[in-house]
């Protein structure tokens, strides 16, 4: 039985990862949740399953009105440092982080340091703090939940780091694949949600739509993997059948396929060593049609060339790229600026950004609240 720490569970993922629960009822035993806002669905999950723990990281909410649906056992906690500690409650074996932004590094950086197994959703923890994260764990204690980390991760094992060539990180190529700038210019929020293949939050819907997602992807790859960039590989594949490869020195290609649900990896990442049953219909191979593969345009597609620079000089660079990334996107969300602008904010923050070796959480918060105000500012 894996007792469940759900950080995150109003969100895209956490109600996916509360899914594989309701399937799996023998296996999972949800102890506690976390939501930021979402208080209405956040109560119907904890009655649902029994949390006896939950955490609503807006303290603004305290007094909201459902909470009083809640058994009086129920423990109830705000803010941030309270979502952070339901991860040291004494009855969890498993952390899934599936909160938004740089808000899910502590709580990631908790989790390992407790000794818990982390399934992690949240891939800002590495893109901001990898260099802190990865010290801590191993590969039995951190389990990706990117489809993309978790395809890696199961065709790596049983085999040897050193004899790995490449990693292919698979894109979709994003609502706007074949797209000019010129086209790109004049898109709105609802144009870029709608993504092919995935169905995801907001936030991550649009970093799909930018590239950006898969510049942080292939940051997140060279932390759980010790991948050198020059040896990260992405590759646009529409279908999104496959969900990464793993290329070795002999020429063995190691390919990860599967239906576009995050089910699948939310699962394993519960489950590993052990798979249990699919929860959900088997891919119909006969049916699939054909699978195709192109470059990215990282002239057209920016933020993704930003990204995978950011990577390459390392230290504190990805953290101020991620968190003026946050902060254009919301504004963008929010209608204040262009699809283009994401971009250009990402790319001026990091150009006035001098990137520093990392040495301490307080030391990348300092660098987020940096970076977003001058994002901010060139808003």
């Amino acid at each position: 039985m894996q007792r469940l720490a759900l950080l995150g569970s109003t969100g895209s993922i956490g109600r996916q990862a509360l899914d594989v629960a309701r399937c799996n009822p023998a296996s999972v035993q949800v102890v506690a949740l976390a939501a930021h806002r979402n208080v209405e669905l956040l109560v119907a999950q904890a009655l649902e399953f029994g949390a006896k723990a939950v955490a609503v990281g807006d303290e603004e909410l305290r007094t909201h009105p459902a909470l009083a649906q809640l058994p009086a056992e129920v423990t109830v906690c705000f803010g941030a440092a309270a979502v952070e500690a339901l991860c040291a409650l004494e009855d969890v074996d498993v952390v899934l982080n599936a909160l938004v932004g740089a808000a899910g590094l502590r709580a990631s950086y908790s989790a390992l340091r407790l000794g818990r197994r982390l399934a992690l959703a949240n891939k800002e923890s590495l893109v901001v703090g990898g260099d802190l994260i990865m010290p801590l764990a191993t590969p039995q204690t951190l389990l990706p939940v990117d489809s993309e980390h978790s395809a890696i991760y199961q065709c790596l094992v049983g085999e040897s780091a050193g004899e790995v060539s490449r990693l292919w990180l698979t894109a979709s190529g994003g609502p706007f694949r074949g797209w000019s700038r010129t086209q790109l210019a004049h898109i709105g929020a609802t144009e870029a949600l709608a993504h092919p293949t995935w169905q995801m939050g907001p936030k991550i819907s649009i970093d799909s739509a930018t590239l950006m997602n898969k510049g942080l992807e292939a940051i997140e790859a060279h932390h759980l993997f010790a991948c050198d960039y020059c040896d990260i590989r992405i590759v646009v594949h529409p279908q999104s059948c496959i969900h990464s490869m793993v290329e070795y020195r002999d020429g063995s290609v190691k390919a990860h396929l599967g239906a576009t649900d995050m089910r699948i990896p939310i699962q394993y990442a519960l489950s590993y060593p052990q798979r249990w049953d699919a929860p959900l219909e088997p891919l119909d191979f006969t049916r699939l049609g054909q699978l195709s593969f192109e470059a990215p345009d990282l002239e057209t597609f920016g933020a993704l060339r930003l990204a995978l620079e950011a990577g390459k000089t390392g230290g504190t660079a990805p953290a101020a790229l991620n968190a003026a990334n946050e902060v254009a996107v919301q504004a963008f969300l929010s209608g204040a600026c262009h699809f283009l602008d994401i971009e250009r904010v990402v790319g001026e923050v990091l150009a006035g950004h001098t990137s520093a070796p990392v040495t301490s959480l307080e030391q990348l918060e300092e660098v987020d609240a940096q970076a977003r105000r001058a994002a901010h500012s060139l808003l």
